[in-house]
């Protein structure tokens, strides 16, 4: 028996980073048309953001899930520490 998927949000990370490949792609044709650099400089920054915000959405996934799988059930004030743990962390 396979054991589910505890990670809720890779379908939202895939999904973002085909955006950004597609971005990449366009990117590289804007080069072969010799578009100006300010254009490409606010391409490559949209794409750097886009692979950043799912890193981020991935890295937080782990945490609210396999983190809390990991430490189990706690008692309020180990619980409140983990809370705080995640909460601390969309910060990052």
């Amino acid at each position: 028996m396979t054991k589910p998927d505890p990670h809720h949000h890779h379908d939202a990370v895939a999904k973002r980073l085909k955006r950004a490949e597609g971005h990449l792609r366009s990117i590289l044709q804007m080069m072969e048309e010799h578009r100006s650099c300010l254009e490409l400089a606010q391409q490559l920054h949209a794409v750097e953001k886009a692979i950043s915000q799912a890193k981020k959405v991935l890295i937080q996934d782990h945490i609210d899930h396999c983190l809390q799988d990991a430490v189990g059930d706690l008692d309020v004030d180990k619980q409140r520490t983990i809370d705080e743990f995640k909460a601390i962390t969309k910060y990052l």
